[in-house]
């Protein structure tokens, strides 16, 4: 096996492992304690999994990125602050099955960002395979809300969340421009680090004015544990691997992975709530199943 084979072949086996620890995540989530801020949890977690990462910084020589690697950084960070920002905004504004199906956008907007930047190849397959792929996550998201499609409205809030998934698609758009252009580090621990560095700066200067601080003094050791876990696999873990996928797969592959997310929720609720299961969640999974098979094929072909 080539040395580009085996990172393409890595790439894809690390965003199967990412889409499992995002998956992993909600129910962690969902064990916290209410009332929490979670735009200063989230910057929270970033700062855990920047201190996590700190080591891999510390091995290496250049440390530091140049000044338009850090405003690149800056970027991204304000990237991860737009979508985190406006999920939270929205998600007590719209509802789930608007979010969702908002969501199902961003691998076909890094796509078509990526073509615009010039970071993405102009094939027609990955398109179709990202539509498939955004068909079977939306019918996941309807067999979620038991098919209630009254829940689907567009307005206000569903059109902020939309430029929140916009920043969302630009954070690996904007990694493998800068990659591409030598203003990133090769290494993806480094990118990992400071792009999570400045997100946390930037989500938690917006959860000083949005949030209250105070807020935080009421979490005890279990919160304490989950925000760890959470700051350690669901975001410094996740980003790594993200990013180690950048270097070699473009934007659209990158984020097509998000499709297996619900598909995971789904297992995990069904372990949960036996009674859930049911054949109305069979055609979504299959599509999400038959459009990462696809991508998995074409990645496999690309590499050969």
């Amino acid at each position: 096996m080539t040395e580009a084979k085996r990172g393409t072949t890595g790439a894809h086996l690390g965003m199967l492992l990412w889409a499992l620890f995002v998956g992993l995540s909600f129910p962690a989530v969902g064990l916290m304690s209410e009332g929490l801020p979670p735009l200063l949890l989230t910057a929270i977690r970033f700062s855990i999994a920047a201190l996590a990462l700190l080591p891999l910084l510390l091995r290496q020589n250049e440390r530091w990125p140049s000044l338009p690697g850090l405003l690149l950084y800056a970027l991204m960070g304000l990237s991860l602050a737009g979508f985190f920002g406006t999920m939270f905004w929205a998600a007590h504004r719209i509802s789930a099955l608007s979010m969702a199906t908002l969501f199902v956008s961003v691998p076909l907007l890094a796509y078509c960002i990526g073509r615009g930047l010039g970071v993405e190849q102009p094939t027609g397959r990955l398109l179709a395979i990202l539509a498939l792929g955004a068909l079977g996550a939306l019918g996941l998201a309807v067999a979620e809300s038991n098919g209630d499609i009254a829940q689907l409205k567009f307005g206000f809030g569903e059109l902020t969340f939309f430029f929140g998934c916009i920043a969302s698609a630009m954070y690996p758009v904007l990694s493998k421009w800068g990659l591409q252009r030598g203003l990133l580090a090769p290494q993806a621990g480094l990118r990992t680090f400071w792009s999570l560095l400045m997100g946390a700066m930037l989500i938690g200067a917006l959860g000083l004015v949005w949030e209250q601080p105070m807020a935080l003094t009421r979490m005890d050791w279990r919160d304490v544990a989950l925000v760890v876990y959470l700051g350690v696999f669901s975001s410094g873990m996740t980003f790594f691997l993200q990013q180690r996928a950048t270097a070699v797969l473009t934007p659209g592959a990158v984020t097509a992975y998000s499709y297996l997310v619900p598909f995971v929720s789904m297992l995990l609720l069904f372990i949960a709530q036996p009674q859930r299961i049911g054949w109305h969640w069979l055609p979504g999974s299959v599509l999400v199943i038959i459009a990462i098979g696809l991508l998995l094929r074409r990645g496999k072909a690309a590499a050969a």
